[in-house]
């Protein structure tokens, strides 16, 4: 463990002054680094990093007015912003000393100096380098840490449709600014996905983005999951915390299900956005916050503001810009790419080596009407890649999504064989009938036992 001052610079033209520092610190630091030319600084502190420099204010070339100590100051605060820097200053240039203060020095000494009071000035100019090395730490573990929460939550926007043709331009169109942004679409249609990609391409992309989601928040924990709230404020308040808007704060704050808000909190959340500022539950003093604001619902609030179930005023404050995501059944062009993408992504995740989808399967997964959009064709591709015995994914591997079939759809049967329409029909019979075997047995023109055999040979 190093000694309590770290390493220290010490800059004066006076030899004595030198020795005598020297003599001292050498007890209670790793390193004194003495130097009579302040023309070195620049070499020394490009070349080294010292926990404390301890400068004198007046050189040989003026003695007296200090210039030459602010000019070395501000030579250092340059090089190293975070330099703390300790004046050594005679009794008469007190009112400079406080000068060098202002302009960016932590502390002065005077000369000749108390050897306790030195020490101790130099033990608290350490221990501030030390907080400054703290916070710069933490803001660059910050930085990486949303780096990787921001990456790793991304999913590409994928789409070559005309719908999603739109929707990228809008993107582009909006991200940069800072207008709030309101998403509409169905669930499953990657409204999250949208509001990622507008903050990765905006100039908040270094900061955070933080979901909420409002469906997901009671009423009676709204506001302190949102605004924060203060020790006390309430029973299970056993600590301050910040709430959503102030975590978000720099960054960009994503309100999903917006819609499912209630006339109260939805009053609560506009004064918020009107003042721009939050105040924790159990406080007085509220707290600027500096967000980009992006909302998502599936819900029609444009209807739900005639009916007075949603306010107009709160509405006009979410959409500058609207994006609508169309469903995945009207970008059915899109579905070789998303399904291409996502089988990428869970062979990685469980060490598949699957190495595509056959025509076939991929023209089933085109018809099929997916009422859970993207979200329902990714758990989709996920189930077969875990479920698959072969390289190429076949029609055979999403039977599972033949079941969603209504009674009045008719089912394409020609692209399989005589075999798997005969498992595709009984799985219907048994699903239509509930697990009944009798009656699955009744409507296919079978015998309980004939049916019993076959779902034995096709491992059902």
């Amino acid at each position: 463990m190093g000694k309590p001052l770290g390493k220290i610079l010490v800059i004066d033209d006076n030899e004595d002054i030198l020795l005598a520092a020297k003599m001292l610190l050498k007890k209670h630091a790793d390193l004194v680094q003495v130097e009579s030319n302040p023309g070195k600084i620049p070499f020394l502190l490009n070349n080294d990093t010292y926990d404390v420099i301890l400068l004198d204010m007046n050189f040989t070339q003026d003695t007296t007015t200090g210039k030459e100590g602010f000019h070395w100051l501000e030579q250092i605060l340059e090089i190293d912003p975070q330099a703390v820097v300790v004046m050594i200053t005679a009794y008469g240039d007190v009112d400079t000393a406080v000068q060098a203060l202002k302009a960016g020095a932590t502390d002065f000494v005077l000369k000749p100096w108390q050897n306790e009071k030195l020490i101790a000035t130099l033990t608290s100019a350490v221990k501030l380098r030390q907080s400054y090395n703290q916070v710069k730490s933490l803001k660059e573990n910050n930085h990486q840490l949303t780096s990787v929460l921001n990456s790793g939550n991304a999913m590409n926007v994928i789409g070559e449709s005309e719908a999603m043709k739109v929707v990228f331009n809008l993107i582009s169109k909006v991200a940069s600014t800072d207008a709030n942004v309101l998403i509409l679409g169905e669930n499953g249609t990657g409204k999250e996905v949208i509001a990622r990609a507008i903050h990765q391409q905006s100039l908040r992309k270094d900061k955070v983005f933080i979901g909420v989601d409002m469906g997901a928040i009671t009423e009676s924990l709204f506001e302190s999951e949102l605004f924060g709230h203060k020790k006390g404020a309430f029973t299970d308040a056993k600590d301050d915390r910040a709430g959503r808007f102030e975590v978000a704060d720099k960054g960009t704050l994503f309100l999903d299900e917006i819609g499912n808000l209630s006339m109260a909190l939805q009053s609560k959340l506009l004064t918020v956005l009107q003042k721009r500022e939050v105040t924790r539950v159990g406080a007085n003093k509220a707290t600027p916050v500096d967000i980009r604001l992006i909302c998502a619902t599936n819900m029609p609030l444009h209807e739900m503001v005639e009916k007075n179930e949603f306010r107009q005023d709160l509405l006009y404050r979410m959409n500058t810009v609207e994006i609508h995501l169309p469903p995945l059944r009207e970008r059915d062009v899109d579905i070789p790419a998303l399904a291409t993408y996502f089988l990428g992504v869970y062979n990685q995740k469980y060490r598949k080596k699957i190495q595509g989808i056959s025509p076939q399967a991929m023209k089933k997964l085109q018809k099929y009407h997916w009422p859970g959009n993207v979200r329902e064709l990714q758990h989709a591709l996920e189930r077969a890649i875990i479920m698959a015995d072969e390289e190429i994914l076949q029609p055979t591997d999403f039977m599972f999504l033949v079941e969603k079939h209504t009674e009045t759809e008719e089912v394409d049967y020609s692209e399989y064989d005589l075999e798997t329409v005969e498992k595709m029909m009984i799985q219907r019979a048994i699903s239509k009938h509930a697990g009944n075997i009798s009656k699955a047995a009744k409507s296919l023109g079978l015998t309980r036992a004939s049916l019993y055999r076959r779902l034995e040979k096709h491992g059902l």
